[in-house]
């Protein structure tokens, strides 16, 4: 539910969960092949996964991936399964096809009724793969090298071409086998795309188990969810700093909001913003230095910046009205925050420095918590229609288009991807808090839900992001 900026402080529903696992899909060999031109839903459980990462995952939290890809343009490719990976403590290859599979740019040719599987160049029959429609071919092995580690190869060819696009063998433990699976989708997917993939990345969310909050990081596809804070009261906003290496958040620990930078790497926490009345909203500034904070100790809601090592706050905004939600540009000239000093919610720009803000948006009455890419050219923010219905918009800010990327009803808290392909977000289905996840153009939708509970305020963490040190 979208947090109105004139009763921030009552919106901390419980987010209801047991043991919720986070996951873009573990969709593996089984994948429905889709076809470009047509629109397609995959309902798949993580049932048949359970298994295979019960290692590393809670066996009773079973999602259901709902995917939808509408027409566009599909590179064509064949992931050979990788050779000798069943006697691995981890398979490799249904993880490369979620990976690709999830970002809609991707088509998986049917790999099955091979006389040979090929995990070397010398049996690769690109005759055969044409025949396919493959256009990429991707083949790997997994084999058992010196103290307990694997080595693990892929290669990557051009079927039109019948040439080696790339190759790259890694040395591995076993625990880092599924991270190995991420790196090879990258670099699959820069090298056919043309930009940094983020399967490598992390995500951050808050979580209630019971009466306990949690702020979670997890891989991208959401497994490996680590518990970087757990507490009795309310954890809200979080945000990654540009390095990946901290988060910062509101806690209620003090039985009032108040701002916290906690180090990922050594669990270590520090309170940046405790002052008289409201403390909240937080966002990193590009250099990692200064946050953009909300407070109230000068009355009602106003914009700050404070130095990440915490200190005097100085003030940005000067108004009577609620201004709250900030978050700086690209470049950090600038400061784009929300207000009410126009009767309703909207977007304003103001210098980083202070100065007069200037209006951004101006379709509906009701836009609020925006986001900006890290190229700077898009903002996400929430959109409420005359329905009432919350989604995720962009606006271009080189032509000032706005498009309404979801449907709703009760869309919130977006946070873009870090190479801008995708936008993360809070969302609801059947009832229950759930990850929605949408490409910029729309074209590519997914739905997570679990049955153990809900999951609310995703933040795509930055290429590089720490994993987190376990803090309980």
């Amino acid at each position: 539910m979208i947090r109105d900026i004139q009763s921030f402080k009552g919106d901390l529903l419980a987010l209801g969960s047991q043991n919720l696992q986070l996951s873009f899909g573990a969709i593996g060999q089984g994948m429905r092949k889709l076809v470009p031109g047509f629109k397609h839903r995959l309902a798949l459980t993580m049932a048949l996964f359970i298994g295979i990462f019960a290692a590393a995952q809670h066996a009773n939290a079973q999602l259901i991936i709902d995917v939808t890809i509408s027409a566009g343009r599909q590179i064509p490719i064949a992931i050979a399964p990788f050779a000798n990976e069943l006697n691995a403590p981890q398979n490799i290859t249904p993880v490369i096809i979620n990976n690709l599979t999830r970002t809609g740019l991707f088509r998986m040719v049917n790999t099955g009724g091979l006389t040979q599987t090929p995990s070397e160049p010398s049996q690769v029959n690109f005759v055969d793969w044409s025949s396919r429609s493959a256009e990429a071919l991707v083949i790997g092995s997994i084999n058992p090298a010196a103290d307990g580690k694997f080595e693990v190869r892929f290669r990557l060819f051009d079927v039109a071409k019948q040439n080696q696009i790339t190759s790259v063998a890694y040395t591995v433990s076993a625990s880092q086998l599924r991270a190995t699976a991420h790196k090879i989708s990258d670099e699959i997917y820069e090298k056919l795309i043309g930009e940094k993939g983020v399967f490598s990345t992390k995500i951050a969310y808050v979580l209630k188990r019971g009466s306990r909050f949690e702020l979670q990081v997890a891989d991208a596809d959401g497994f490996n969810p680590q518990t970087v804070l757990a507490s009795q009261e309310p954890i809200r906003s979080p945000k990654w700093s540009p390095d990946g290496n901290k988060i910062a958040y509101v806690s209620f620990e003090s039985r009032k909001s108040t701002v916290i930078v906690q180090d990922l790497l050594t669990g270590q926490r520090k309170t940046i913003a405790n002052f008289r009345g409201d403390n909240y909203a937080p966002n990193w500034a590009p250099d990692g230095r200064r946050l953009v904070v909300a407070l109230s100790k000068d009355a009602v809601s106003q914009i700050y910046v404070i130095s990440a090592d915490g200190g005097d706050a100085i003030r940005i905004t000067q108004s009577n009205s609620i201004d709250t939600n900030a978050t700086f540009t690209a470049d950090g000239s600038n400061i784009i925050f929300v207000s009410d000093r126009s009767g309703g919610p909207q977007l304003y720009k103001v210098p980083a420095s202070g100065g007069t803000p200037t209006r951004m948006t101006f379709e509906g009455n009701y836009n609020v918590n925006p986001r900006v890419s890290s190229d700077g050219k898009l903002i996400a923010f929430v959109n409420r229609d005359a329905s009432s219905r919350l989604r995720i918009a962009t606006l271009e800010l080189a032509s000032n288009q706005m498009t309404i990327l979801t449907e709703g009803p009760l869309d919130d808290s977006p946070s873009f991807s870090p190479n801008g392909r995708t936008i993360l977000y809070e969302s609801k289905s059947g009832g229950r808090g759930a990850l929605g996840s949408v490409s910029v153009d729309g074209r590519v939708k997914s739905k997570l839900t679990s049955a153990a509970g809900d999951v609310r305020e995703p933040a795509w963490g930055p290429y590089g992001s720490s994993p987190g040190s376990l803090t309980k």
